[in-house]
């Protein structure tokens, strides 16, 4: 670390052929460190921040910088928090940390303040940074910075008639001058790209060009000014799990567009731009673009990368490719590994990434081939218990308590440690915390855990408890994560789903009583957000034994049904409920989701007879089951008894909703838009966010039938309140929605389309109906009499079983078309004739809208 990976970026960004404009060579200017979670990287990169920001600073062993002190410019970004606000964040925090210059960049500044305006209407720049709290970190120098730019390009003499204007009329005239080769814009003609870039749209995509301009404002400082900014880029993983390289991409192409500029990186693997087959999800791949980055003969050394040498450096363990990558480099002939893939796969999952692991099973392999007997997979599906042991070893007995006792966690904090291990005092669980083998992720519930291989070997060590030991150690970490949930001072949703993931698991495996579990599976089940809930499976079981068996079951029918056909969701609870191990109670929360999947795949008769059971046990769902009796007198046709019904349900039976499903269908959108609106308004003051998304899906629905205007800002909050929310039927209600908004458009068939094939791949059939109307609508404003008959005739197949019959009542109004005579109507809440009106005045009114648009 002494910089020698920073002493050959200067000598090549100072040399004289250096250009920063020259988007064709390739990039030596990245390095990264990379490890398992816990090793140390955000350590390592917070302290190069320190000792590049101030030399008295550095670790003795690093030795004197080769570099002027006054060069370097330090930027460290956190992108485990930075991923979350986005590209936007971090191309600003770049800019602030050049604020310390002193000076303005007017050709990015002019170019960020033209974006800002354009993406952040009414939003000031200077409260974005103060509300990010990013002035605290690097002060208010940038905004007058930046308007010092702007009012720099808009002087007299070099844009007349612009001083004081808005930055719109600024970016015009100075694209004007750049495109004329005007004089007056000598000082930024230099820069090629600029007037192509103030041209662009300003979205993200432009955005992430905008450094190229910040790199040649930097090349342009006078001799004596000139910087180079070290941006130290931590926790690179976040990119790629939350964003499927959509962030990594504006990042890299940052790095590229910024050859100045040297980049650290840290995170837990290999970065992956050398590979070739990236090609096409990132703009710059392969070993030609980023020589320093490609895939070094052996495991990257821990040394620092001289000029030339791979810049990928392994600290801590091994990722599972590393781990593979080293195993099939470590022994060879004629270039080929020695160990073949299905030995690897053993040997990496038992290894948890630990190197020592590695060393000793390539020792056992070389032992069993010397026996004169081929290795098999089998031969290495073990733990190395001296190991293990002598990792141990120097553990005091109260420390080995500890450990074996939260080797039955995933996770922990101090206080669950120690009671988890039944010790009155915590300085054990303290000093077992600071051991090298406990990971610590800060921003997690419980911040501690164990490395794997220790835990997965902490079973067969020579001093290892009896099974009644571990049974009652798995009963004391049961209670234990009970007791946080019950009394902790953040008794929040996060918490709810952590002890309900650990205390399953628990429960399942050590076939303990459900206790706790059943309050907690009710609170989880209370706002329909449905994280994943349910443990990996240990291969111990194979059926449903005991209680907990069920609960798991059925907790995890109810998550998966998002993702699986509503069949599979009826058959598991079905099977939960043929089990008769759950109490009575959360047999109940069986039955009424079993109902609703009954209804979802269209079996009105075996839903109503399930909502009936519940709504006469008088339990906790038995509002939610009378809601779903009165909705099943809604898609038979008899609102009167619907609506009847709603005035009983209450908040509970969510009344609000059950009112606009009612009024809408009746041709009065606008007060079903007022219903879900109070419902949306009860579930946000009963803190429902699954409920709040449902409504506000619906109310965009309604009111995209006489609104489309007003309907881009209904479904815009829809997908905000869905955002964090795992809700497939909501979700498709803001889709039909959007449907409904854009009636009329010729290209809207292929949306139809596309919505039916995922409706059936969800087994959402009782969706099916309402998306045929949504496309009778259409057709109808389109005057598209052929499509709108294929359509009624697919209502009539769809609902020949009763429910949702009134559908081609609704589509026969929208297009004014006469019913047969043969026809049963439903019994509406107003007249036939005024519900005929108001649906043909819909249709009639969409199509003026258009007509004056046009």
């Amino acid at each position: 670390m002494g910089g020698s990976g920073r002493r050959p970026h200067l000598q090549r960004t100072g040399a004289p052929g250096f250009d920063v404009e020259d988007f064709e060579a390739p990039r030596h200017n990245v390095i990264v460190f990379h490890g398992v979670g816990g090793v140390g990287k955000s350590t390592l990169s917070r302290q190069l921040e320190a000792a590049l920001a101030d030399a008295g600073r550095r670790p003795a062993q690093w030795g004197e910088p080769g570099w002027p002190a006054d060069r370097i410019l330090p930027v460290r970004i956190d992108l485990a928090r930075s991923a979350t606000a986005g590209f936007e964040q971090i191309v600003l925090m770049i800019r602030l940390a050049l604020a310390r210059i002193g000076r303005p960049l007017p050709a990015f500044d002019i170019a960020l303040r033209r974006y800002w305006e354009a993406n952040h209407p009414g939003e000031p720049l200077e409260e974005y940074l103060r509300r990010r709290g990013l002035t605290a970190r690097f002060g208010e120098v940038l905004p007058q910075q930046m308007e010092s730019a702007l009012a720099e390009v808009a002087q007299g003499p070099t844009l007349p008639g612009t001083v004081g204007a808005v930055v719109g009329a600024v970016t015009g005239a100075l694209i004007r001058a750049l495109r004329e080769h005007r004089q007056t814009a000598r000082a930024l003609a230099g820069c090629a790209r600029l007037a192509d870039l103030l041209e662009a749209e300003a979205d993200l995509d432009t955005l992430s060009y905008y450094p190229h301009l910040l790199a040649w404002e930097l090349a342009r400082l006078p001799q004596g000014k000139r910087v180079t900014p070290v941006i130290l880029l931590d926790t690179f993983e976040d990119i790629g799990e939350r964003t499927r390289r959509d962030l990594e991409r504006l990042i890299q192409r940052t790095v590229w567009l910024m050859p100045g500029a040297f980049w650290v990186i840290t995170g837990r693997s290999r970065l992956q731009w050398a590979d070739p087959a990236l090609q096409g999800q990132l703009d710059y791949t392969g070993p030609t673009s980023w020589p320093g980055l490609a895939q070094s003969a052996v495991p990257a050394a821990r040394t620092p990368a001289r000029a030339g040498a791979p810049r990928q450096v392994l600290i801590g363990d091994f990722s599972p490719e590393d781990c593979d990558d080293y195993l099939a480099r470590r022994l060879t002939r004629d270039g080929q590994p020695l160990i073949g893939e299905p030995i690897r796969q053993v040997i990496t999952t038992r290894s948890h990434g630990l190197p020592l692991y590695l060393d000793l099973s390539v020792a056992r392999f070389l032992e069993l081939s010397r026996s004169g007997r081929a290795p098999q997979p089998a031969d290495f599906d073990h733990d190395f218990p001296a190991l293990v042991s002598r990792t141990l070893s120097d553990l005091t007995p109260d420390e080995r308590h500890v450990l074996r006792s939260v080797s039955l966690l995933d996770a922990f904090d101090i206080p669950l440690a120690a009671k988890a291990a039944g010790l009155a005092h915590e300085a054990p669980a303290q000093r077992l915390t600071e051991r090298p083998f406990i990971r610590e992720d800060p921003f997690a519930i419980w911040p501690f855990h164990l490395h794997g291989l220790i835990r997965s070997a902490v079973r067969t060590t020579d001093d290892r408890w009896t099974p009644r030991a571990w049974q009652h150690a798995a009963r004391r970490a049961f209670t234990a994560l009970g007791e946080q949930w019950h009394t902790g001072p953040d008794r929040d949703r996060l918490l709810l789903v952590a002890c309900l993931r650990q205390g399953l698991r628990l429960a399942r495996d050590h076939r303990l009583d459900l206790g706790w579990l059943t309050g907690a599976a009710w609170a989880y089940i209370s706002d329909s957000v449905w994280e994943p809930l349910a443990p990996p499976d240990t291969g111990d079981h194979t059926g449903l034994d005991t209680a907990a068996d069920a609960l798991v079951e059925l907790l995890s029918a109810l998550t998966r049904r998002q993702h699986e056909h509503r069949t599979r969701t009826v058959a598991r609870l079905t099977t939960v409920l043929d089990t008769r191990l759950l109490p009575a109670d959360l047999d109940e929360m069986a039955l009424y989701y079993r109902a609703k999947a009954y209804r979802d795949i269209g079996h009105g008769q075996e839903s109503r007879r399930g909502y009936q059971q519940v709504a006469d046990g008088n339990g906790r769902l038995a509002p939610a089951a009378r809601r779903g009796l009165a909705q099943a007198a809604r898609l038979a046709g008899d609102f009167p008894t619907a609506h009847a019904a709603a005035q009983t349900l209450g908040w509970e039976g969510r009344h609000q909703r059950v009112l606009g499903d009612l009024w809408w269908l009746q041709g009065e959108p606008e007060r079903a838009a007022a219903a879900y609106l109070a419902g949306r308004t009860e579930a946000e003051q009963h803190a429902k966010a699954g409920e709040a998304a449902h409504n506000q899906a619906l109310r965009a629905l309604a009111v995209a039938f006489y609104d489309p205007h007003q309907a881009d800002d209904e479904i815009d909050l829809a997908h905000q309140l869905l955002a964090n929310l795992d809700l497939r039927a909501t979700t498709i209600n803001a889709a039909i929605a959007a449907l409904i908004r854009d009636a009329g458009d010729p290209a809207l068939d292929d949306r139809i389309h596309t919505l039916r094939t995922e409706f059936d791949i969800a087994g959402l059939a009782s969706m099916i109906p309402t998306l045929e109307l949504a496309a009778a609508f259409h057709q109808a404003v389109f005057d598209d009499h052929d499509a709108l008959a294929a359509t009624l005739s697919q209502l009539r197949e769809q609902t020949q079983d009763g429910d949702y019959a009134y559908y081609t009542d609704i589509a026969s109004f929208m297009a004014g078309l006469p019913l047969p005579a043969d026809h049963t109507a439903p019994r509406w809440l107003d007249s036939e004739q005024a519900t005929r009106t108001r649906w043909r005045t819909l249709v009639t009114a969409r199509q003026h809208r258009l007509h004056h648009n046009q």
